[in-house]
């Protein structure tokens, strides 16, 4: 057998590497479910029954975010339109008659004074009706005040001044009858409570609940633009899903999503027209309701002031005076002059708000009452400045032909004036309301009756699919 060559040594294989002992397998972290559940969208957008199913939910979404909305929305708007005619208007009103029967009241006083033991029980029961009048007013505003509103601490603070002003006046009375001087600086200082203290007291509420009754206005008046884009958008969304459908597979209409945009259609329309209708209900009663009583109201007070004052006048005697410029006045008539002058301004700007005839008659018959008031006064003053008290008093308080005859028919006139405008701002405040109800309650009912077409009409694609 032939030999076979001789093999040189080989060297050993190397070792393999140490390793390190493995220790536990490091656990995979958990996959949330936000994020499976965006990985099943997108896996489900890649075909066309997943997109199907996730453009029927976002029409329905919208749809019922749209109603949702609207339904908010409007019922922030008709509760604040009911505000405006059942609660703050009224309010009001009602601020407007406490300062009113303060003011009359403190005139009532100064005619009783006047008149001294012939004081007529006309004249004695106009002041006990004035006093129960603002009493009643004072009671109705406190059942309808927050207890830690500003309105609760004016109203707390008329509450404790009326039956002190109450007991001057008696007082003044008493010693009136009994023939005391003092009876006179009784009703001066009973006037200075009234003047100083309670009338800007009451001022104060009125101007506070005609703040309230602004601020409801405010919440009643603005445009939903929330609901309105909302609808907008509901509506291009089922446009856009049905142009889809046509396109894929060319039939014209898709009865669920035609229901959807006509219910969607029906409440976009009723909330802009409802909303436009009630708004200018509203806006109505404001510009031809609200502002025309409130410079009534501000007539009627300037009249009772200029009413006081000029009383006072003849109480004081000349006792109380006012230094303008250079010249010294009576301080009374000076108030007098410039009650008057205020209550002119009132009645023309009363005169270019009044729509009517009906409204119109009774300011420009009040102003010629003025006018008369106005040169019966300035006959008294003659008298009196003459030393002819007792001309110059009957001139005043007397029967006939008297400035008292002259204040009556003014704030007889103004009384007709102030009804008839009360009526035509809860006519248009009333229509106002009136044009929101139900949309609330509709836009969801209709809104859910959409949003189940959407579904619906998107289902019935889907199973063609089965």
């Amino acid at each position: 057998m032939p030999t076979l060559p001789a093999v040189p040594a080989q060297p050993a294989p190397p070792a393999p590497p140490a390793q390190a002992p493995r220790g536990p397998a490091e656990p995979q972290p958990r996959r949330t479910a936000f994020a499976e559940g965006l990985d099943q969208l997108r896996a489900a957008a890649t075909t066309e029954p997943g997109r199907l199913r996730i453009i029927g939910a976002l029409l329905a979404l919208l749809v019922v975010a749209f109603g949702a909305v609207t339904a908010w929305q409007m019922t922030d708007r008709a509760a604040a339109a009911d505000d405006v005619l059942t609660r703050s208007q009224p309010l009001s009103s009602d601020a407007a008659d406490i300062y009113r029967s303060l003011a009359d009241a403190n005139t009532a006083a100064s005619s009783g004074f006047l008149a001294g033991g012939q004081e007529s029980a006309a004249s004695r029961d106009r002041y006990e009706k004035d006093i129960r009048t603002a009493a009643e007013k004072l009671v109705n505003a406190a059942a309808n005040s927050d207890p830690d509103s500003p309105s609760a601490a004016t109203i707390a603070k008329l509450n404790r001044l009326l039956p002190e002003y109450k007991g001057l006046v008696e007082r003044a009375r008493t010693y009136n009858r009994q023939g005391f001087p003092v009876g006179g600086a009784y009703l001066r200082y009973a006037n200075e409570k009234m003047q100083e203290e309670m009338l800007p007291a009451a001022e104060d509420l009125y101007k506070k609940e005609n703040q309230r009754l602004s601020a409801d206005y405010g919440d009643a008046t603005p445009y939903p633009w929330a609901a309105i884009a909302l609808g907008i958008a509901a509506l291009a969304a089922l446009a856009w899903a049905q142009h889809r459908n046509y396109q894929r597979t060319n039939r014209v209409l898709n009865h669920g999503l035609v229901a959807a945009t006509a219910t969607a259609t029906v409440v976009l329309l009723w909330l802009v027209v409802g909303h436009s209708v009630a708004r200018a209900g509203l806006n109505d009663s404001y510009d031809h309701g609200v502002r025309s009583l409130n410079v009534l109201h501000d007539a009627r007070i300037a009249s009772l002031k200029a009413r006081g004052n000029e009383n006072l006048t003849l109480v004081a005697r000349g006792a109380e005076t006012k230094k303008v410029g250079e010249e010294t006045y009576d301080a009374y008539d000076y108030d007098f002059r410039t009650d008057i002058d205020a209550l002119g301004k009132y009645l023309a700007a009363a005169g270019e708000l009044a729509d009517d005839a009906s409204g119109e008659s009774p300011v420009t018959a009040a102003v010629g009452n003025m006018t008369e008031w106005k040169k019966r006064h300035t006959a008294a003053r003659d008298q009196d400045e003459k030393g002819n008290y007792q001309e110059a008093l009957k001139r005043v308080i007397g029967s006939e032909n008297a400035t008292g005859e002259c204040f009556d028919s003014v704030d007889e006139n103004l009384r007709t004036a102030l009804a008839h405008e009360e009526t035509e701002f809860k006519r248009a405040a009333g229509d106002g309301r009136d044009a929101l109800t139900g949309l609330s309650a509709g836009a969801a009912v209709l809104a859910v009756l959409g949003a189940a077409g959407a579904v619906l009409g998107i289902g019935r694609r889907l199973s063609e699919y089965r």
